[in-house]
């Protein structure tokens, strides 16, 4: 059972996933800004030379920096995970996303791609064409991961995400019937993600029956409030999630 863990933006972090047994570390670029981080590049190449994988999230659309930023870390794994939303399943409104992937695609071939499906809450899953847009975009990549998209819930609307226009870091489960609907249909890996964490990643597993799964928030440290720190990881939760897994694995 493949374990990924994101946020990990330090040396010292990445050493530490890779002794507890992560399989994909995951590191984030928070903007095309500040993207280019000496600190991050040794942390993905010390990854890397220790036999793990690792994997890199742009939270930006420009394709001139992302061919930078890809050129600069050379990461194994890239991954994508816009929001979709707002466009839905159509071909023609998904057609700039599609065509920003295939243009990465075809100008690092030995780069492996991964794609964000959002998925609604449980119970909400018809406000999500999910299947529908993994459809589109399985000829183009090398693994999907499920995760959590907020909105008609009553609480949140469908474009309110913790980072505006990308799906993930809600902490909360999606809803795991299309989880397992999408390893059913897809010929390409599928990783569980979204309110994944040491206590439920067992049932998921067993639920869902995925080639992975991965974690962020509910591995991260949280504050004497309870409130999760961002790019903090809590090493004892993450130790407990990857036994979980592999014990869940097994069976």
């Amino acid at each position: 059972m493949l374990i990924q863990i994101y946020e990990i933006q330090t040396l010292k972090e990445a050493r530490l996933m890779v002794d507890i047994g992560v399989d994909h570390v995951g590191s984030v670029l928070v903007s095309n800004e500040t993207w280019k981080n000496a600190e991050l590049k040794r942390a993905i190449q010390w990854v890397q030379s220790s036999g793990r994988r690792s994997s890199l999230i742009p939270l930006f659309e420009d394709i001139d920096t992302i061919c930078q930023a890809i050129d600069f870390y050379r990461p194994d794994i890239v991954h994508f995970c816009e929001a979709l939303v707002s466009q839905g399943a159509d071909r023609r409104t998904l057609d700039p996303v599609l065509a920003r992937q295939q243009m990465i695609r075809e100008r690092y071939p030995g780069v492996e791609l991964m794609r964000s499906i959002p998925i609604g809450l449980p119970g909400l899953e018809d406000s999500v064409p999910s299947l529908e847009i993994a459809t589109l975009f399985e000829p183009i990549s090398d693994w999907f991961l499920t995760d959590t998209l907020l909105g008609d819930d009553g609480l949140h609307p469908a474009t309110d995400q913790p980072v505006q226009g990308y799906v993930g870091i809600t902490g909360r489960r999606c809803d795991w019937r299309i989880a397992h609907a999408l390893v059913r249909q897809s010929s390409i890996p599928v990783i569980l993600a979204g309110g994944i964490g040491p206590e439920n990643v067992a049932e998921g597993i067993v639920q869902v029956g995925p080639a992975g799964v991965d974690s962020c928030t509910l591995t991260n440290r949280v504050n004497g409030e309870g409130q999760v720190i961002r790019f903090q990881k809590d090493p004892d939760k993450v130790k407990a999630l990857v036994e979980n897994a592999h014990r869940a694995g097994l069976h």
